[in-house]
């Protein structure tokens, strides 16, 4: 059945919704289209382009569950060997561990995976340095369409400055827009020796944006 409602909750945002239409899943926040199970290429790209970059031993950090593509798509990557997800939605967590499932694997029952409800700022600013091998952002449309005000601080340059602490020599921070950021390019150019940004063609509309920076350090 077309535009079935799966379930209705509140979340920190507001109002979260999972709708089904026809052999596919959508997460509507506050009547607002976030995501679905449509297509998620530039989902996968974050996560491979991020991958193919990152050093050893390869401990990924996730900023965003979303629907589970980013996660699979991690989980079938030769170089990733761990993987943590921060969700700050409950009801994202329980929908990928229930009725998304199928979809992408039943990806959180990967013993590689470990899933924190949490904010991923507030999860990157406390971390040691060198924790993560990788950080990919998915947590936005962009720094310049938020999903929630309070999202800003991952993109200024504390907040970038408190990614480039958490990674690895040589490590790699992806973030993950619909559209591309010149200002996020010029933030991340000053604090990463290489800024590369990345295209996927939408179906309507301007390209999805991955943008990748590269620690400068050598590894050990």
């Amino acid at each position: 059945m077309s535009n079935e409602i799966v379930e209705r909750t509140t979340g920190l945002a507001g109002e979260l919704v999972l709708r089904r239409d026809g052999e596919h899943h959508e997460i509507v926040a506050n009547g607002v289209f976030l995501m679905d199970t449509r297509g998620g290429g530039s989902e996968r790209l974050l996560v491979s382009a991020t991958a193919d970059r990152m050093p050893p031993p390869g401990r990924m950090l996730i900023g965003g569950l979303g629907v589970g593509f980013s996660l699979a798509a991690a989980l079938v990557h030769p170089a990733v060997t761990a993987v943590e997800v921060v969700e700050r939605e409950a009801a994202v967590i329980h929908w990928n561990r229930g009725p998304l499932a199928p979809l992408h694997g039943d990806a959180l029952a990967d013993p590689r995976v470990a899933v924190h409800e949490a904010d991923v700022a507030d999860r990157i600013a406390t971390a040691a340095p060198g924790s993560f091998d990788a950080i990919c952002l998915d947590t936005d449309n962009g720094p310049d369409w938020l999903v929630s005000p309070a999202n800003a601080r991952l993109y200024t340059d504390s907040g970038l400055a408190a990614a480039a602490r958490a990674l690895s020599a040589g490590g790699v921070l992806a973030v993950w827009s619909t559209a591309p950021s010149p200002a996020l390019v010029a933030r991340m150019g000053g604090l990463f020796g290489e800024v590369t940004t990345l295209e996927v063609p939408a179906d309507r509309g301007a390209p999805d944006v991955v943008t990748l920076g590269i620690d400068p350090r050598q590894e050990a």
